[in-house]
């Protein structure tokens, strides 16, 4: 007995020697482990981090910008506030002598011009320095058909609506809008003003003005109004119902779903309610593509700066009839893949395919997949229409079940249409929805 707890004391000791030569280790294995320093800071000069320009020295940078603080014990650093505005520092990016920090992005509510610079021990050292504010930047716009009255968002950044230079508003034709609901950094909304003119939304305020890529009433890539404007509709194996009713923002619209007919929780295949197809080509022989219904989209549209693209179109969704499954699938085809005609020939000597539906289902053919109602479990538009923005180059990458897509697109990848809400590979919950969709565009992203 005496034998084993000397054992168990010895065994006891050899481990509290094992942990305490652990720690030992630990420590001695971070010799570099960062540590705020003792004294004060001393900034001799800010500079760009870029080495081709790290001779350039600067004053002031704009919000967001990266900059180069140059000096003596800057790791004594515990805080940085540029005006008002504190920055995140990373420890990473520190050293005696250097300080890599973003300009933060928030809007100064004073500026005092300086950079203040805080110690552990709450010393405050200022430093003269500015920071500029870029013009407003537009991002998007809720709905680009808006019509009169209705309420409009706008986001983007740098929204500043000074009490001395009020942030302005104006739609093409010098409509100024005069009633604002709410001003944000990130956002404006307000009282859609009379305007019946397309063209570019110009934000101004005391930063400078910036007019928007978006353009209001656009046209421009116009593919499907469903007007008779383009002439294209229904040109595939189902005809979707296109009509207008009380809801109607410029007149006709294709609609998916009745409100009746169940979409299962998978998006299950159901063709005849939930998908609009336009193929082009004929049944003419070998295959041509007439004007109107029949012709290339690409024919119709530029589609060669594709990757600098996006898809738009608006969309309207009841909320007595919201949507909770399946995936709308947006697909461009080739005539190689589909055409409404036979398969063989075309009339420039091409091989081309005839009407079919496999090609929906490849996971080499890269399409959008837009389901909105993951995020909340279901979705609706709040009985208005919003405008959906689908950029060609980060959204069509996907296969049919929802994994990366295998292929690429091209140019000629712009001939036929289909919108298609089916499965996608996420599992929502049984709906009966109605998708009210118009004024199907291609669009440059800038």
């Amino acid at each position: 007995m005496k034998l084993m707890n000397k054992y168990m004391k010895n065994g006891l000791f050899w481990a509290v020697i094992a942990v305490a030569g652990f720690a030992m280790a630990s420590c001695e294995d971070e010799p570099d482990k960062y540590e705020v320093a003792s004294g004060v800071p001393t900034i001799r000069y800010v500079r760009s981090p870029k080495a081709a320009a790290a001779d350039s020295l600067i004053t002031a940078a704009s919000t967001g910008s990266t900059i180069c603080l140059v000096g003596e014990n800057l790791r004594s650093i515990y805080e940085l506030y540029f005006n008002d505005k504190k920055a995140i520092l990373n420890n990473s990016y520190m050293t005696d002598n250097t300080v890599i920090v973003d300009v933060p992005q928030g809007i100064p509510d004073i500026v005092s011009d300086k950079m203040y610079m805080i110690t552990k021990s709450q010393d405050t050292i200022a430093y003269d320095f500015s920071v500029t504010v870029s013009a407003p930047t537009l991002t998007a716009m809720s709905c680009e058909y808006a019509p009169v009255g209705s309420t409009v968002t706008i986001t983007g950044n740098y929204f500043v609506d000074d009490p001395n230079v009020p942030l302005e508003v104006v739609f093409p034709g010098d409509v100024k809008v005069t009633e604002f609901s709410n001003i944000s950094q990130s956002s404006i909304s307000f009282v859609m003003p009379d305007c019946t003119e397309e063209g570019a939304v110009e934000v101004s305020t005391i930063y400078g003005a910036t007019a928007s890529a978006f353009h209001y009433l656009d046209s421009r890539g116009m593919m499907f109004d469903f007007d008779g404007g383009t002439g294209l509709g229904n040109h595939g194996w189902h005809d979707r119902t296109i009509a207008s009713d009380e809801t109607s923002i410029t007149g006709n619209f294709v609609q998916l779903g009745d409100g009746v007919t169940t979409m299962d929780e998978s998006g299950g295949w159901n063709d005849s309610q939930f998908s609009f197809e336009y193929w082009a080509g004929s049944w003419n022989t070998p295959v041509d593509y007439p004007e109107g219904e029949g012709i290339r989209l690409f024919d119709l549209v530029d589609f060669s700066d594709y990757k600098n693209m996006s898809i738009k179109f608006e969309m309207f969704i009841p909320s007595s009839s919201p949507w909770s499954a399946g995936a709308m699938q947006v697909i461009f085809a080739g005539t190689d893949l589909v055409t409404m005609g036979d398969a063989g020939t075309d009339i420039y000597g091409n091989t081309v395919a005839g009407a079919n539906n496999s090609f929906f289902q490849s996971e080499a053919l890269p399409r959008a997949l837009y389901r909105p109602w993951t995020d909340t479990g279901s979705y609706h538009t709040d009985d208005q229409w919003v405008t959906v923005t689908l950029p060609i180059s980060s959204t069509f990458i996907y296969g049919f079940e929802g994994g990366p897509s295998t292929g690429m697109l091209s140019e000629d990848s712009f001939a036929s249409l289909v919108i298609f809400v089916v499965g996608g590979g996420v599992n929502g919950t049984e709906c009966t929805p109605i998708i009210k969709i118009d004024n199907i565009r291609a669009v440059p992203n800038n």
